[in-house]
């Protein structure tokens, strides 16, 4: 059997970090798994979309995966994504997972050029092929993938017995009832999280075990009280409303001309005192317009966690 207690809670996606030049700041890394466990969040998903990693290299992406979990020193869940444009990276990738420890390698589809399932199916299990001890995270995220994980192509992906789980984010919360339901049937445990974290609390009511997320890791007592709201059998009334205003919160983060995770970073330096930098291009950095936006959103996440937590 496999242990699936240790992906039942909020995963925050990891932000990238980076020194004053654009390079990966691995002391900012530590810093950044160190306020992650302080904040008592179940695990960190490492090396996705919020880890900025299609303009990562391939010894980057190790580097940081190596300092959060030497970091970490088994106090968080860790699951590293792995999905790079060749196989061939996504398979080093994921042996490096396996043998610094990691708990899961993840991955999306390949994506650019269009590929039919099995081949699709072909790059998941190769890339797990190169991890033969590890767990196996599919990440659904057809919005940006350009390809959607289908009913046919995900009951062949779970022939794979490491296939423990699936990252869903795609919109519609039926499509965590579907995967939750085939992945546990005949028994097998198989775990969904929640990906759009702005139905967090939906997709928990649905079947979600968890949630990761990449607006977690700013406000994560918000989704932390959610789960527990949740998952005790609580008041989803009070859930619905932190909800409401953690969704409010993220609109306001995503209305500055710099990208979502550039605002993301400049909340937790002004907050926490994080120092974790810019983007990278292409991704658009903050301009100083933008500045007012996050004082106001650093503002909205000090009340609501006053409010609720």
């Amino acid at each position: 059997m496999k242990d699936i207690t240790k992906y039942q809670g909020i995963i925050p996606a990891f932000y990238a970090c980076y020194d004053k030049n654009g390079e990966i700041s691995l002391s900012a890394v530590r810093e950044l798994t160190d306020y992650m466990i302080e904040k008592k969040v179940k695990g960190v998903y490492v090396g996705g979309s919020s880890g900025e990693c299609i303009y990562l290299s391939v010894p980057e992406r190790k580097q940081i995966l190596e300092t959060v979990i030497d970091q970490a020193k088994g106090k968080l869940t860790v699951i590293a994504h792995v999905g790079c444009n060749s196989t061939r990276d996504s398979a080093e990738l994921a042996k490096h997972a396996e043998s610094v420890g990691a708990d899961a390698i993840a991955s999306i589809p390949p994506i650019y050029f269009k590929l039919p399932e099995y081949a699709i199916a072909k790059y998941w299990n190769d890339m797990s092929a190169a991890a033969p001890n590890t767990d196996f995270v599919i990440y659904n995220i057809p919005q940006l993938a350009g390809v959607a994980l289908t009913m046919p192509l995900f009951r062949e992906m779970i022939k794979n017995p490491n296939v423990i789980a699936v990252k869903n984010s795609s919109m519609p919360v039926q499509d965590i009832q579907m995967f939750k339901d085939e992945g546990t049937r005949g028994g097998r445990d198989f775990v969904v999280f929640n990906g759009p974290d702005e139905q967090l609390i939906s997709g928990l009511v649905m079947g979600a075990d968890g949630g990761i997320g990449g607006t977690y890791g700013v406000m994560p007592e918000l989704y932390v009280k959610m789960f527990d709201l949740v998952k005790a059998g609580g008041d989803l009334e009070l859930a619905k409303k932190i909800q409401y205003d953690a969704d409010n919160i993220i609109y306001a983060m995503c209305s500055t001309k710099g990208n979502m995770y550039a605002t993301i970073k400049a909340i937790l330096k002004k907050r926490c005192g994080l120092e974790l930098g810019g983007v990278r291009a292409p991704l658009y950095d903050l301009i100083p317009e933008d500045m007012p936006i996050v004082d106001k959103c650093a503002a909205m996440i000090d009340e609501a966690i006053a409010k609720y937590c």
